[in-house]
């Protein structure tokens, strides 16, 4: 009887390379995390050789001469180190390191282990995971068997609720862990969360045939839970220090996209190395020295496009908000990530993983790049940043011992030409974190 037996098999596996996950990497760093990042990597390779900064201080303070509001790239002399980020910063365990932890602690399959590492990385400081960050994941032609697994492994670690996609599921996250949770609780989260914030009890209770004084229980219960299990993982006191990734500035006449690398070394790869590795004749030496090379040549390239795709971004958001940024209007343009991603034949992951993060800083201060996106109400209506604007602006203006209600709201911003509904003006004031009338009177 043969002991050999031979059999084929079709299957898919995860393949994300160095190159594209460093590629990947570098395009989500901020500034300080890039420059940290160089750091580490000219002390580990010897084959990655930083250039002198000092010509870089020179041309950084010629801008500063023409531009007098720029002070983003170097301290105010120029030189020297930067300021401190306060202890809380220094002291505070990232959200992403700590999930990180938790997966390397977990016998996970390696492709199931990188993708759930990488979807760690793209959590925000809420502990939410964006849709469309995971749909730039399917984009890579990771098999969707495998992004979902890799989804309920993010799900599956500490905080509870952390990787959600939306309030609900972050909600219900948290729920399913309870010892025996409550089928109400989880009902309402799953359909009646909004009413639920508007206190419909009646309309609640009648849904789901139970009584007044149940939807009232399970309002406390559900009330207890976290809705941004991420952020205990945030400093306790604000960030001391924003460095821009761009400035947007006028010269010559002109608006233009700079990128503000003023503060980052040059990396160029050593010629010394490059001679011992063409006349050494130690095979270890060589395979070392090879090793070094591809990835410092892997780090120049990703350096390259993420400097060039940071600019075609900007490039584009300044095309779109020129008068904006020309000090025209206070009011953005209707602007999607979809909308710039089409423009520039990016896919939208790339936009949203190149804007994460990243600071603008021009002549009207300095702003998240994720502040230039805003919806279009309607295929041809102002954006909702203009229509929140409005909406402060009226809520300033108005009479504080008889607050304007949300539809008399409504009604004034259609005589300037904007038609929302009344709940949509709610749900602006809420996001604005403003109170009901009622509120702002006893306020």
């Amino acid at each position: 009887m043969s002991l050999i037996h031979l059999s084929t098999e079709l299957r898919q596996e995860l393949k994300l390379t160095p190159q594209l996950l460093q590629s990947m990497e570098l395009l989500q760093m901020n500034s300080q995390e890039l420059l940290d990042y160089l750091n580490q990597v000219s002390e580990e390779n010897p084959l990655v050789e930083q250039t002198d900064l000092a010509s870089l201080h020179k041309a950084y303070e010629a801008l500063r001469q023409k531009v007098h509001w720029i002070n983003g790239g170097l301290p105010e002399d120029g030189h020297g180190a930067m300021p401190d980020r306060g202890a809380a910063d220094r002291e505070t365990e990232s959200l992403s390191a700590f999930l990180c932890d938790q997966l390397e602690r977990r016998r996970l399959p390696k492709p199931l282990l990188a993708l759930t590492r990488y979807l760690a990385e793209l959590v925000d400081e809420e502990g939410r995971l964006s849709q469309e960050d995971l749909d730039g994941v399917a984009d890579l032609k990771i098999p969707q068997p495998l992004i979902q697994q890799a989804l309920e492994a993010l799900q599956s670690l500490d905080p509870a609720g952390v990787g959600a996609r939306s309030l609900s599921e972050c909600l219900l996250l948290q729920l399913a862990r309870q010892d025996a949770p409550s089928p109400l609780d989880m009902e309402i989260v799953r359909r009646f969360l909004p009413d639920l914030g508007k206190k419909h009890y009646s309309l609640i209770a009648r849904e789901l045939h139970t009584t007044l004084e149940e939807v009232r229980a399970a309002e406390k219960r559900i009330s207890a839970l976290d809705p941004c299990p991420g952020r205990s993982f945030q400093p306790a006191e604000p960030t001391l220090y924003v460095r821009p990734d761009l400035f947007i500035a006028e010269l010559d006449g002109k608006l233009q996209v700079i990128l503000n690398d003023y503060y980052l070394p040059r990396v160029s790869i050593s010629q010394y190395y490059v001679r011992l590795l063409k006349e050494s004749d130690e095979p270890e030496t060589q395979a070392y020295l090879q090793q070094k090379m591809q990835q410092a040549k892997w780090l120049l390239n990703s350096l390259e496009r993420r400097g060039s795709t940071l600019r075609q971004c900007a490039e584009a958001i300044l095309e779109v908000q020129q008068a904006f940024f020309a000090g025209q209007t206070t009011e953005l343009a209707p602007m999607t990530m979809v909308m710039l991603a089409e423009r520039l034949h990016l896919h939208p992951s790339t936009v949203s993983r190149a804007t994460r993060e990243k600071y603008l800083q021009c002549r009207q201060g300095t702003y998240p790049l994720r502040y230039f996106f805003s919806r279009a109400l309607g295929e041809q209506g102002p954006s909702q940043q203009t229509v929140k604007l409005r909406l402060l602006e009226l809520i300033r203006q108005e009479d504080h011992s008889r607050p304007l209600s949300d539809q008399k709201l409504a009604e004034l911003l259609a005589e300037q030409g904007i038609r929302i509904a009344r709940r949509t003006v709610a749900k602006y004031r809420t996001e604005l974190r403003l109170g009901s009338a009622a509120a702002r009177k006893r306020d």
